[in-house]
């Protein structure tokens, strides 16, 4: 069983949304960002960084995985799902994850930062950060091009990018001269298992039809 920890941002959604599209049994623990549970000393043992997500994988010794990006390698080399397991394929699709990992989770974030919740408005930094994440959107919209997802197929690329640029309007940006995204983000969002990782974590914490049937046929209860 794995266990989840998260909270309701772009980097937590990133693993949810893995999670149930590859349907592995887990548990929710949200994390109370507001409270700084995050920086508890438990939850330090486990994410070192302090942030969120990260998991526990109980079935392989209670083994710990922080930062997103390494997170969705490890579910995808688990489960042998939604990463190829050829050299070029595999390396184009971490090619993506990393440049959502390096590019628009950094910029947007500033952006976000800037544009909604610095308690100065610095019209350069909300600029700058703007006009860099609409550069990487464009990047995008010329890779979607003909494509229906980043790397042909459904990817752990895909679950890392489009939580971050589903929110592009609170980022303060417009993807109005960008048809490639606008449908690659309508592809996403009909995906059964991305609407449901962006379900994680509920108002109370929650375990999955899935965890609840491992848990069944295991004779423990869960709930």
């Amino acid at each position: 069983m794995i266990e989840l920890f998260t909270a309701a941002t772009p980097n937590g959604y990133k693993v949810s949304i893995a999670l149930e599209e590859m349907g592995l049994a887990y548990t929710v623990r949200a994390i109370d960002l507001g409270r700084k549970e995050q920086k508890e000393p438990w939850y330090l043992e486990i994410n070192p960084n302090g942030r969120i997500p990260a998991i526990v994988d109980h079935d392989e010794g209670d083994f710990g995985v922080f930062e997103s990006g390494a997170i969705l390698i490890y579910l995808a080399e688990k489960t042998g799902r939604f990463l190829a397991t050829d050299a070029r394929g595999r390396s184009r699709v971490l090619q993506w994850l990393m440049f959502q990992m390096g590019g628009i989770g950094p910029m947007q974030g500033q952006a976000n930062v800037f544009y909604r919740y610095a308690p100065e408005k610095i019209p350069y930094a909300i600029d700058r950060y703007q006009k860099e994440t609409l550069r990487l959107y464009g990047v995008l919209e010329r890779q979607l091009e003909g494509r229906e997802y980043l790397v042909d197929e459904a990817s752990i690329a895909d679950f890392a990018t489009y939580p971050w640029v589903r929110g592009y309007e609170w980022s303060g940006l417009s993807i109005e001269d960008l048809p490639n995204v606008r449908r690659w983000l309508d592809t996403m969002s009909a995906r059964a298992g991305v609407r449901k990782g962006l379900a994680v974590p509920a108002k109370t914490e929650r375990v999955t039809v899935a965890a609840q049937d491992q848990a069944i046929q295991a004779g423990r209860n869960l709930l």
